[in-house]
């Protein structure tokens, strides 16, 4: 598995950010069974670097916790049946590692949802790189029925890994 990570934010951050990333994506991956190395990207920001994101890209002038921009597209979420037939470019062809995609999470909102949800940011931050993986494989939250089984699945990776609220 090969996580890139950057901090644009210049500030010494005290979570230990990388170790947390590793082991939400390798619990993601793990509970929905990807058969594949997967290669992710993370980057932390702040609000004016996310909401210039999402002008950019969204066309919303807006500040948001976290955006997903996924690689891939899926018939069903999670299903990695046949992906090396039906996308071989969604593979690096130097590691041979599936692409999912790039996470993007805006630190100020991870420090104020931590507050305003009376948790702690580690799990402010693993919630959503939780949240943000299982959209890289497809899964979304568009009606209320998609909505509950993407929001059991995060709950269950957190629980599994001991991040509780």
């Amino acid at each position: 598995m090969t996580l890139y990570f950057e901090n644009e934010t210049g500030e010494d951050l005290s979570l230990p950010l990388n170790d947390i990333y590793e082991e939400v994506v390798r619990k993601v991956l793990e509970t929905e069974g990807c058969p594949y190395e997967a290669e992710v990207s993370l980057t932390i920001c702040d609000s004016d670097s996310i909401r210039e994101i999402n002008r950019e890209f969204r066309d919303k002038d807006s500040v948001t916790d976290v955006l997903s921009f996924p690689m891939l597209e899926y018939d069903t979420p999670g299903d990695f049946e046949g992906l090396d037939e039906k996308s071989p470019d969604a593979f690096n062809p130097e590691t041979g590692e599936v692409m999912l995609g790039d996470i993007i999470i805006c630190i100020d909102r991870v420090r104020s949802q931590a507050l305003d949800y009376g948790h702690s940011e580690r799990r402010e931050f693993a919630f959503l790189i939780a949240h943000s993986m299982l959209h890289l494989l497809g899964f979304d939250h568009e009606n209320k029925d998609d909505e509950g089984v993407m929001f059991a699945r995060q709950e269950e990776i957190l629980s599994s890994l001991g991040i509780n609220r």
